[in-house]
């Protein structure tokens, strides 16, 4: 008889948390998870192609305009931020001084600069779970890009928990006096995304 497609990871039903070792060792079933303070979660459904043309330009930008003092790694990538606490940002930037922080398993650490790109299926887990957990690790920047309101939200770390900084919409700049060398607009982002006559 053939497997129970819609039977969960074995992991999701211990009674302790769940680790980056339970994680690592799950089968291949097909589906991205993240572990939320011990608790496996999938990742479904996957980024739509919007999602992926905007995170695109985002990475597009960050790379050419950053490389120099900075490294920019994209989804699917693990950020190990405990062993139990594994999240995959769909972009993550760290100074080349730290580098030490990438290993074979993903990132280990903080990054300098996390980017999460909302969709309808994530929207909850970036605004919220995300926010509370990359607070709790102490990343010192925390962008969301909004694309149905075409606007990005900048949370910089403050008392270690985020504060809303700013909210760049159409043409304006986006900055930070952390990362000098990142300058767009979110409507350079979505003027650069080839129109979809299906969305």
């Amino acid at each position: 008889m053939g497997k129970d497609k819609t039977a969960k990871p074995d992991c999701l039903i211990k009674e302790q948390p769940v680790t980056y070792e339970d994680y690592a060792n799950l089968p291949d079933d097909g589906i991205r998870y993240e572990i939320n303070d011990g608790r496996l979660e999938a990742m479904t459904p996957g980024p739509n192609a919007l999602h992926q043309l905007v995170l695109q330009q985002i990475e597009h930008r960050t790379t050419q305009n950053c490389s120099r003092d900075y490294v920019v790694l994209l989804a699917p990538i693990d950020l190990i931020l405990s062993e139990t606490e594994v999240r995959q940002p769909d972009i993550a930037m760290i100074h080349r001084d730290r580098l030490s922080i990438i290993t074979k398993r993903g990132i280990e650490g903080p990054p300098d600069l996390v980017v999460e790109v909302l969709s309808p299926s994530s929207a909850k887990r970036d605004r919220r779970q995300k926010l509370h957990a990359y607070a709790k690790y102490l990343i010192p920047e925390y962008w969301i890009v909004d694309i149905n309101n075409e606007l990005l939200e900048q949370y910089v770390l403050t008392d270690q928990q985020y504060e809303l900084l700013e909210v760049y919409q159409e043409n304006e700049p986006v900055h930070s006096g952390k990362f000098p060398c990142l300058s767009f607009t979110m409507r350079e982002i979505m003027d650069s995304v080839p129109d979809l006559p299906n969305f």
